[in-house]
């Protein structure tokens, strides 16, 4: 598996000059210098700055979660979920740590109950 540095200089290797990195994750380390020869953007997205700011574009939040519905209501986006495993137990829990460290999970894992 590929560790986060590498994949961070992969991104940064792939995009083309003048190209835009968007992150919605936090990175334990992460070196801008490599996307200065290109002249690269970063972007970030958060979904809730726009509400803890209270900016004067709030309503585009609004207007984004209701055309994902739409793409979910018309089958354009599916979830990313393959199973539910049921309530959190430490059966369950540990059944979940099998199935990912065998490396042949595809989507997410679900436990019910928190």
């Amino acid at each position: 598996m590929e560790n986060q540095a590498s994949s961070m200089t992969t991104s940064i290797d792939i995009l083309i000059p003048q190209g835009k990195l968007a992150l919605i994750d936090d990175p334990k380390t992460f070196d801008i210098m490599p996307m200065k020869r290109k002249a690269l953007s970063l972007h970030w997205e958060f979904m809730f700055t726009r509400p803890v700011f209270q900016t004067e574009d709030m309503i585009k939040q609004h207007q984004l979660l209701q055309r994902v519905a739409g793409l979910i209501d018309q089958g354009i986006l599916k979830t990313t979920i393959s199973e539910e495993l049921g309530k959190i137990s430490a059966e369950n829990l540990r059944f979940a740590h099998q199935m990912i460290e065998s490396c042949k999970v595809k989507g997410k894992l679900v436990l019910a109950g928190f």
